[in-house]
């Protein structure tokens, strides 16, 4: 053998006398194991598999010196064979004290004694044998050793001090080795750690004792730290605990030194105080008083943990929150309540007018109640905000709730106190969060309500809204009579044709129409814009945009009614300003017509072309969403036969219309200059541009009647010109609706002269001036009204 020097066989070393664990054999079992590897300085029980490495332990038990090798395998099963390239080649031999076997498996004490090498192995297969030979023990001891080992002994001490179950372990130690041999206690203390299994093997694999010492030094420091870390987060949790149960128990001491003194109640008489004093300065009637008297008695009855004082302490806590004849002061001045609304909104003058007349009554009253108002129009018109700046103006509380796509009648009502987590209406708890029995409740979206199985909530708001029966509300909850009539309802709708007769009935209805170009202008520059630069953070020296801007993006960006786009598209300019910002802090921005199509693209509307020639009127018709104009054709399709055809998506009521039209026309052609054979011998195509618009309304009778007229006459309408109403069998012009929002439509579309009917003059008279202004107006009461200014 080459390296004979290196290693001890069975004879003396160097003359000196071989120690019992220094005579080892040269062929040795060698068993593996999982988990972790095993070091010399190591006694500790292992536990394997009897069906699998029983016969490795039989043989063992055979020989005379009861020693076994055993090598780390790592992610192996216990149950396990493991291939042969699989065991490292360097191992541990170790005596083998006390095999027993139970339930299937063998167990026995190990005590380590030396590292073995592999050099060949004999039996390839479980059980493994081999022929080794054994490195030598510990190296040369030098200074920088002993150094190691100080370091080594202090790191094991400060360990033991920051954690005490390592002390056993280094008894043991101590019991068995000399401190001043390094090797045994480098592998003591790398054993005590709990490094990972494949760190642990690069230790034992590590046969120079300064290199091995540095590494355990290295995982001693991080045991510690780890230690360290475990004790910080216990010590962390127990003081946390400590503290709880110290103030725990102090509490306890103190409720029961208070309850012995007569310094305090318990929970059940604290709470039925509570309630009681909830009731004083509170004017409750006589009924609910008696109600609540009765409840207060059966809760002092009462066991805490019964189920029924739950449900009762609840129903308390609702009918204490009332506020019982709880009143706000309001505030009847004028000029305040006209500076409020001129503040918040722009334009709207008819609208702030009425709302004015309407607190002018309550000031002379020296009250307001019984009132229910109903604000109409297009979304984004400001219905919502003028219901705030209302309650702003009376100095009264204001509370608001959206009841579109309501479908149980029970957020109105209440619901039974039978029912587990039963709950007042919506009205109770709007009382209850103001405080007050007089606020402004805004009920938002009224014309969207639904119903289901569950209920009608719109048959619900009758008795709501209605100011003889809400006196005496009678919430399902409670069960006791409110009285609402010193409530200011206000309800908000886009259209009318969805809410219930007897309820639209018992509201006072304002309308509010679409702004026009300059009403928008002045809202943008006022409201709008300044709001966006505020939420935004941008200041109005660094951003700027002018009148013409602002114009242009209402012109051909946002022509509906409301402002609620007009606003979003403010704000996307703004959001481009702050990029730019962003990349250059110092720079200001001027937005001009010319930077809107960076911004915010391509106009969405252009500029309207008015469709002209003959059969060819332009008509004015109203939708949820405003005004609009609404051309009709008639054409002759073949002279054949007689015939009359629709198109255009029309409703039961247009084709109605069309249909009167058309026996006018017919009835009446010679009447007004045509031929009277002229629709026996023709077909006739009536239809309504962009088919894919549903269009209903009683309007379009006169518009119709007049492009057969055109056709007729073969005569066409040489000037921009629209009209609106309906027509009956004999010429009579009937009014209509939607007046305003009709004429705002002709004039977006640059068309100033109308002709409407003659009992809607007064609606157009109540026009503002600047929507008048430049308008010409014709009233028809006959048709022939409408024919001698359209043809004559």
């Amino acid at each position: 053998m080459d390296d004979k020097q290196e290693f001890i066989g069975k004879e003396e070393h160097d003359g000196k006398l071989a120690l019992p664990d220094d005579i080892l054999p040269d062929h040795l079992l060698v068993l593996p194991v999982n988990g972790r590897p095993f070091f010399p300085a190591q006694v500790q029980p292992i536990i394997i598999s009897a069906d699998v490495w029983g016969e490795t332990l039989k043989r063992v038990a055979k020989t005379e010196h009861k020693l076994l090798g055993i090598a780390f395998v790592d992610d192996k099963q216990a149950d396990e064979v493991p291939h042969l390239d699989d065991i490292p080649l360097i191992g541990c031999v170790v005596r083998v004290h006390k095999v027993q076997v139970e339930d299937g498996q063998v167990q026995f004490i190990a005590q380590g004694i030396r590292r073995f090498r592999v050099l060949e192995w004999v039996h390839k297969k479980a059980p493994f044998s081999a022929h080794v030979h054994y490195p030598q023990k510990g190296g040369e001891f030098t200074d920088e050793t002993k150094a190691y080992a100080l370091a080594i002994i202090n790191a094991i001490k400060e360990l033991v001090a920051i954690n005490p179950l390592y002390s056993e372990d280094l008894k043991h130690y101590l019991n068995r080795f000399s401190p001043n041999d390094p090797s045994p206690l480098t592998d003591f203390a790398a054993a005590i750690t709990t490094a990972e299994g494949p760190v642990l093997q690069g230790v034992l694999e590590t046969l120079p004792l300064q290199k091995r010492m540095e590494k355990v030094l290295m995982l001693l420091k991080k045991e510690i730290e780890v230690a360290r870390l475990q004790v910080e987060i216990n010590q962390s949790v127990n003081d946390s605990i400590s503290k709880h149960q110290r103030e725990f128990f102090l509490k306890e001491q103190l409720k029961t030194i208070q309850k012995e003194l007569g310094l305090s109640k318990d929970d059940k008489t604290a709470e039925i105080e509570e309630f009681e004093q909830r009731l004083e300065g509170k004017t409750v009637p006589a009924d609910a008083r008696k109600r609540i008297d009765e409840e207060l008695h059966k809760l002092q009855m009462l066991e805490v943990g019964s189920p029924e004082y739950g449900v009762t302490r609840n129903y308390l806590d609702w009918a204490t929150n009332v506020p019982w004849g709880v009143y706000s002061e309001d505030s009847f001045d004028l000029q305040h309540a006209r500076e409020t609304l001129d503040a918040h909104h722009s334009g709207l003058d008819d609208v702030k007018q009425r709302i004015l007349e309407f607190l002018a009554v309550g000031s002379y009253k020296k009250e307001i109640s019984g009132s229910i108002m109903l604000l109409a129009g297009p979304p984004g018109v400001g219905k919502t905000s003028i219901g705030r700046s209302v309650a702003d103006a009376l100095g009264r509380k204001f509370y608001r709730f959206s009841v579109g796509g309501m479908r149980d009648e029970a957020e109105i009502k209440g619901h039974r106190r039978t029912y587990i987590g039963a709950l007042p209406g919506k009205l109770i708890q709007a009382l209850k969060d103001v405080e007050v029995a007089n606020p402004v409740i805004m009920l938002d979206e009224i014309d969207k309500l639904g119903s289901s199985y569950q209920g009608d909530p719109a048959s619900a708001l009758l008795e709501v809204l209605d100011p003889e029966q809400n006196k005496e509300f009678l919430d399902h909850y409670l069960d006791l009579r409110v009285d609402l009539s010193k409530v200011l309802f206000i309800c908000t709708a886009n259209q009318l044709d969805t809410i219930p007769g007897p309820l639209l009935d018992r509201m006072d209805m304002i309308r509010l129409s679409g702004y026009i170009t300059e009403e928008k202008l002045a809202i943008a520059k006022n409201h709008l814009w300044p709001r966006v630069l505020e939420r935004t953070g941008l200041k109005k020296t660094q951003v700027k945009i002018s009148d013409a801007t602002l114009k242009a993006i209402i012109e051909g960006y946002a022509r509906e009614s409301g402002v609620r786009n007009l606003e979003k598209l403010l704000q996307q300019i703004a959001r481009k300003c702050v990029v730019r910002l962003l990349e250059d802090p110092k720079q200001k921005i001027s937005v001009t017509q010319k930077d809107l199509m960076e911004f915010i693209g391509s106009p969405v509307f252009r500029a309207e072309r008015i469709l002209s020639g003959t059969g060819v009127v332009t008509g004015l018709a109203w939708t949820a969403m405003g005004g609009a104009t609404l051309p009709i054709e008639a054409a002759v399709v073949h002279q054949q036969n007689r015939g009359f055809k629709l198109t255009g998506k029309l409703g039961e009521v247009m084709k109605e219309s069309a249909e009167i039209a058309y026996s006018f026309a017919t009835g009446h052609a010679s009447s007004f200059g045509g031929d009277e054979a002229f629709f026996d011998k023709r077909f006739i195509h009536l239809h309504v541009p962009e088919g894919a618009t549903p269009k209903d309304g009683p309007s379009a009778g006169v518009t119709m009647t007049t492009a057969l007229m055109s056709l007729l006459l073969n005569k066409r309408i040489k000037r921009p010109l629209a009209m609106t109403g309906e027509l009956t069998l004999t010429g009579q012009v009937l009014p209509v609706g939607g007046i305003r929002e009709k004429v705002i439509a002709a004039r977006r579309s640059k068309i100033y002269e109308v002709i409407l009917p003659q009992a809607n003059r007064s609606d157009y008279e109540e026009l503002p001036e600047h929507i008048r202004q430049g308008m010409t107006a014709h009233f028809a009461e006959k048709y022939q009204d409408v024919f001698d200014v359209v043809f004559n």
